[in-house]
């Protein structure tokens, strides 16, 4: 990522510096798969905006990004479309919607079920959270080679999606029982952890650089709009029908089949394609069209911007602990009826709403590391106020909006900030790496809060997750100052494809 600096236009694979006739760089594939720049002249008699608008660039010159959906149309037409971005970005952001409604419905309810119906402890509970994240982040690695070996991002994304409605089917058919539950949440986060991916590699190739963080806060605004809802409907089916889960695993299945019609009858796939001239010529059969290898996805780690920006993200998680074990403890203190729990996760998802679209602005002006740090600042205030205070309403309402702050913050902003230190062609796998990890914090931060709360109780619990977020954010900020105070760095890291 990188600042504008006065006189650069953007241009197709690099930056075109002064007037006509100047010359510039472009990232391309030379010998053995490596990426190299050349310099050639840039289109004379085009002002700073035509160029722009005729292609955009991704910071640090990475190949020029095309999509399918608007290529052809004229330099006017595409300055006209929604604040940069194309149809992509909205459909896939439909697709999400429609599935967050469906996995909501469904998942509102299960924290408090599986402690209250079923029995589980809080470590149980935990270790069962834990164990979906897990499942969802092998997926995650799998899918982003996938996607970037084959270049079949849409595809392995559809199948992700499918896999989570078809969850929905199943809960729908086999009732509510330990056995079914646990396969169908199994099943519904390896199906996130598929799709992820290849979804936020399709949305960093469906805008150009300079609007990856308003991108990103469009879809998970979208995103948003159906977990929001999905608790409000299924507290309204329970309502009208105390009892009835077999009609909300049926209602939540239907919505989610139709999410998938989205992604696979609408959605057309962006694709990246690097410049035509090589610096060099390249031998046959050394280099020449060969897909990007998991050695090349790992090869990303050494890459110091990208290394810095994983390590904060996975240290960040790992402090990090399950919504549910929030929405049990509020439920706890203020001892309200069972029946309104699923409105603490829309509360969140309110607030979320209102903060995505801001928050990816304020991302791209300040810096996006800036911005990540403070959503988990804003989470450790929520464990301060369940750790050391009685919360009546205005504690409620504080945790709601300190939450939702922290995933307008988090969710999006990271992978805007992972999508410009990584090429095109390695990008889903880049993604998934960086997704996999902070997964994996996820996952052993939940199972030792909830060991914490199971053998120390919740107090001892919450006192240590606020001391270990503390400390994270703080060595954080340490990071990221050094790579230049959280704002915007170098471009996409140079590595060997092949």
């Amino acid at each position: 990522m990188v600042a504008r600096r006065p006189g650069l236009a953007r241009v197709s694979g690099g930056v075109a510096m002064g007037g006509p006739g100047a010359r510039r760089s472009e990232l391309c594939t030379g010998q053995g798969g490596s990426i190299v720049y050349t310099v050639s002249p840039s289109p004379v008699g085009k002002d700073a905006d035509d160029v722009a608008a005729d292609a955009d660039e991704e910071p640090g010159g990475t190949p020029a990004i095309r999509n399918p959906a608007t290529d052809g149309e004229p330099a006017a037409a595409r300055r006209g479309r929604l604040r940069g971005v194309g149809p992509t970005v909205v459909l896939l952001g439909l697709t999400s919607l429609l599935t967050d409604l469906s996995t909501e419905m469904v998942t509102a309810v299960l924290p408090l079920y599986l402690v209250e119906r079923l029995g589980f402890t809080p470590f149980q509970y935990g270790l069962a959270n834990g164990l979906y994240q897990g499942a969802s982040a092998v997926s995650r690695l799998v899918s982003g080679f996938v996607s970037d070996r084959f270049h079949r991002h849409r595809d392995v994304a559809a199948t992700g999606y499918a896999m989570s409605a078809a969850a929905k089917v199943v809960l729908a058919a086999g009732g509510v029982s330990p056995g079914t539950l646990s396969g169908a949440l199994a099943a519904d986060q390896i199906g996130k952890g598929l799709r992820t991916a290849p979804r936020d590699a399709m949305l960093s190739l469906s805008a150009p650089a300079s609007r990856l963080g308003f991108a990103f806060g469009l879809h998970r605004a979208m995103d948003t709009v159906g977990a929001m809802l999905g608790p409000f409907v299924a507290f309204a089916l329970l309502a009208v029908s105390p009892g009835s889960y077999d009609l909300v695993f049926v209602l939540s299945a239907c919505i989610g089949l139709v999410g998938v019609a989205v992604i696979v009858l609408l959605v057309r796939p962006p694709s990246a394609r690097p410049s035509a001239r090589p610096a060099r010529p390249t031998a046959p059969g050394r280099g020449a069209g060969r897909a990007p290898s998991a050695g090349a996805t790992f090869g990303l780690l050494r890459a110091p911007g990208y290394r810095r920006l994983a390590c904060v993200g996975v240290g960040l998680a790992l402090c990090t602990i399950g919504d549910g074990f929030v929405y049990l403890r509020l439920e706890q203190r203020l001892d309200f009826a069972m029946a309104y729990f699923p409105l603490l996760a829309a509360g969140v998802y309110c607030v979320y709403l209102v903060l995505a679209l801001p928050l990816g602005l304020l991302a791209d002006a300040v810096g996006r590391g800036r911005v990540f740090v403070g959503g988990y600042l804003a989470l450790s205030g929520v464990y301060l106020v369940l750790c050391f205070a009685q919360p009546g309403m205005l504690g409620l309402i504080a945790v709601l909006v300190m939450m939702g702050a922290y995933y307008a913050a988090t969710d999006g902003v990271l992978a805007a900030a992972a999508s410009a230190l990584i090429p095109a062609e390695l990008r889903t796998g880049g993604l998934a790496l960086v997704q996999t990890g902070v997964a994996l914090a996820q996952l052993a931060g939940s199972v030792a809060f909830g060991a914490l709360w199971t053998w120390r109780g919740p107090d001892t619990a919450f006192r240590w997750a606020v001391l270990a977020g503390l400390i994270a954010i703080v060595l954080a900020v340490v990071a990221l100052r050094g790579a230049g105070g959280g704002r915007r760095t170098a471009g996409p890291a140079r590595v060997r494809t092949g």
